[in-house]
């Protein structure tokens, strides 16, 4: 079942570049009956070993921005560890059990929203740009890269599709694919980070993941080679429809 679950949510990653942990997580909790710090520390080391080779491959195109990136990582890598460091102090309790499981329904719900007017955010960056001198966007990135920071280690989601509309409402003229390398080059390292600090919680089930993974592998190249096949639009609006009834279902 585990390696069946990581091939289809694999698939549906290769197809639609997001989908990743917005939809493992919820898988985690409701076909493996994990806790939800459980399901959001596994994820967060599906998310971060499943991306490396897509970092890696949009490092060598050069596809990376790395000045942007590497503000997204002053703001998330230290977000993530005061989070993390805050549970280590206050200990996992029923309020925390409560903020996470709300966190991660808001996540979701957010995903939902930016897949879905997914073609409005670049519109409206560019309207944005008007009034945010360029003096004022490394700033701007950072403090972006700390809302990620906080929302990833509280929910594991945010670093793929949030983190890549956060770029195009600060960069709206930046080509797609700096966009989708920056973004997944942010995603590795902060995913990995707040993986750790989850692991010394004990929120990771690691005889779980390795299936998940072997699954991933071959999901994800068929779903890259079945993009071409398949129009935008459906799987857009499958993956919105799911994403808007898992977060939907968590919340409640």
């Amino acid at each position: 079942m585990a390696v069946i679950s990581g091939f289809g949510v694999g698939a549906i990653v290769g197809i639609t570049g997001v989908g990743g942990g917005s939809l493992m997580t919820p898988l985690l909790l409701s076909v493996f009956r994990l806790s939800p710090a459980i399901a959001i520390g596994t994820d967060l080391w599906f998310a971060a070993l499943t991306k490396v080779s897509g970092s890696v491959a949009h490092a060598r195109h050069g596809h990376v921005r790395w000045d942007i990136t590497g503000r997204l990582l002053a703001g998330s890598i230290p977000a993530s560890v005061a989070t993390v460091a805050l549970m280590h102090l206050t200990g996992i309790t029923k309020g925390w059990a409560s903020a996470l499981t709300f966190s991660l329904g808001i996540a979701l719900l957010l995903t939902a929203l930016v897949v879905a007017f997914k073609k409005s955010w670049m519109a409206l960056g560019l309207k944005l740009e008007r009034y945010v001198p360029e003096s004022r966007k490394p700033l701007l990135t950072i403090a972006s890269g700390a809302i990620l920071g906080v929302l990833v280690s509280l929910s594991s989601i945010g670093a793929g599709a949030i983190g890549a509309t956060l770029i195009l409402l600060i960069y709206p003229r930046l080509p797609a694919r700096f966009i989708v390398g920056s973004d997944i080059a942010h995603a590795v390292p902060l995913t990995l980070v707040a993986g750790i600090g989850h692991a010394t919680l004990g929120h990771v089930n690691w005889t779980l993941l390795v299936p998940l993974l072997l699954g991933s592998v071959p999901g994800i190249w068929l779903g890259a080679q079945l993009t071409r096949r398949l129009p935008d639009g459906v799987i857009r609006t499958l993956l919105c429809v799911s994403l808007l009834m898992a977060g939907w279902k968590v919340i409640h």
